[in-house]
């Protein structure tokens, strides 16, 4: 039931996303087949509204597999450094290759990134945590650092402005022809239902999923594939849109547990949902022009993080 009533709201918000814009745009013009509606249809409202659904998906499957496999409910790709690595990607792809193909900015961010979250693991497994609470903190210093070095390079090498775009989120630039590689993140979120039993399972602990006879170390690796594969694809083409895969799965896991598998339609509908209703709101805030979706994102994910925080303390549960 719950399934069909984000599935009905994802779809209402849809179609008002469609008709909000600089743009006037009628749906009834557009059922009678005119030329500007239908153009502007095919150019921009609905590859932006495509392109919101699979980044608030992604982003929130990205999160529920990080959190699963650390068995931490803090940490997610804007806590671990994630997004940060895929931004020096993006800086090195630049720098190697001018910027000018999105399959390089794609590979580097992706490679960089991997290495930057296998790093990230590595740490936690060194240092041992355990307060939930370190583990996303050593993440956003990680980040920290990884970030500087970017802006470094980005001033030093005078790329500062090539860079802009992927310090905040931006859906206002999204047309057809520049959002396509988003459909390569679909395949990942299949993948990640089909070992979803198996990612629990890695969360349970390396001793507990060998016991089952699984190996610990190639599941966490694939997870950590699938998280920097969906992170690099949403940073190349929209930038970095932060608290989203830390805020949607921890809502979800509330009302319907740590099943990663049984989790899985909730959190992808629900982290759609969220980023499209900021996308609206950063649209009709200041019409005709735009908040940018990160701004709105990190304002009322900050609000719902603090609310999630008392409220796991309220209950007496830790992370």
């Amino acid at each position: 039931m719950m399934n069909l009533v984000l599935l009905v709201i994802l779809m209402g918000l849809s179609i008002l996303s469609i008709g909000i814009g600089a743009e006037e745009f009628s749906f009834f013009d557009l059922l009678k087949g005119h030329g500007q509606e239908s153009f502007l249809m095919s150019i921009s409202r609905l590859p932006r509204t495509l392109s919101i659904i699979i980044t608030g998906a992604g982003l929130s499957m990205a999160g529920l597999i990080m959190q699963t496999i650390t068995n931490n409910k803090f940490v997610s790709p804007s806590t671990a450094g994630t997004m940060e690595w895929c931004r020096l990607g993006v800086a090195i792809a630049i720098l190697c290759f001018g910027g000018q193909a999105t399959g390089f900015k794609v590979t580097f961010a992706f490679l960089v990134s991997l290495g930057g979250t296998m790093l990230f693991m590595m740490l936690l497994q060194g240092l041992r945590v355990k307060n939930a609470f370190i583990v996303p903190l050593v993440g956003m210093m990680m980040g920290n650092v990884v970030s500087s070095v970017t802006t470094f390079f980005a001033y030093q090498y005078d790329i500062i402005q090539n860079m802009s775009s992927w310090l905040q989120g931006n859906f206002s630039l999204i047309i057809k022809g520049r959002y396509e590689i988003l459909y390569l993140g679909i395949p990942c979120l299949i993948l990640v239902y089909v070992y979803a039993s198996r990612f629990t399972i890695a969360g349970m602990g390396e001793e507990f999923a060998t016991g089952l006879g699984l190996s610990h170390k190639k599941i966490v690796m694939l997870g950590l594939i699938i998280v920097a594969f969906l992170t690099s694809l949403i940073v190349v083409t929209i930038g970095s849109i932060p608290f989203i895969g830390l805020i949607i799965p921890n809502i979800v896991s509330l009302y319907h547990g740590d099943n990663l598998k049984g989790t899985l339609f909730e959190t992808a509908m629900l982290g759609a949902i969220f980023v499209m209703l900021c996308d609206i709101l950063g649209r009709i805030v200041i019409a005709p022009y735009e908040i940018s979706i990160s701004v709105i994102v990190s304002v009322l994910g900050s609000f719902i993080f603090i609310i999630l925080l008392f409220w796991k303390n309220k209950k007496g549960g830790a992370a």
